[in-house]
């Protein structure tokens, strides 16, 4: 997929019905995420705090920061892990943690029970 230099790109993140949207801020990992793009997958509930999943290969970390530290809305890949994470609610510093982006609007519909199945794809 080839993609337009630009500061942010829009995604469109659909839950059930519903669409959240979010932009993905231009680093290495980001691009890398969005070459994977349209993704269904499953995010799953971690310590009631974010939701997360496994994307299929790992995804760079070149020129990324040691570390981050997400507040609710917040799009991230823990490298140590090899996963993304969503947060919906706030969390403190992490060692690993790459920023990717932020839901813009819409983050209500990950606080939910469980699991959620969610279509992620770059908004034209």
């Amino acid at each position: 997929m080839n993609i337009a230099k630009q500061d942010t790109m829009k995604l469109k993140i659909t839950i059930n019905d519903k669409i959240a949207t979010a932009i993905l801020y231009d680093n290495p990992t980001s691009r890398d995420f969005v070459s994977m793009f349209p993704l269904t997958v499953q995010l799953d509930d971690y310590a009631n705090t974010e939701k997360v999943f496994t994307p299929s290969k790992k995804l760079t970390t070149k020129d990324a920061p040691k570390g981050f530290d997400p507040s609710v809305g917040d799009l991230t890949y823990y490298a140590p892990w090899g996963n993304i994470a969503l947060f919906y609610k706030d969390f403190g510093y992490a060692n690993g943690l790459i920023s990717l982006g932020k839901i813009i609007d819409g983050i209500e519909h990950f606080k939910v029970n469980g699991s959620v199945t969610v279509k992620i794809e770059l908004e034209n």
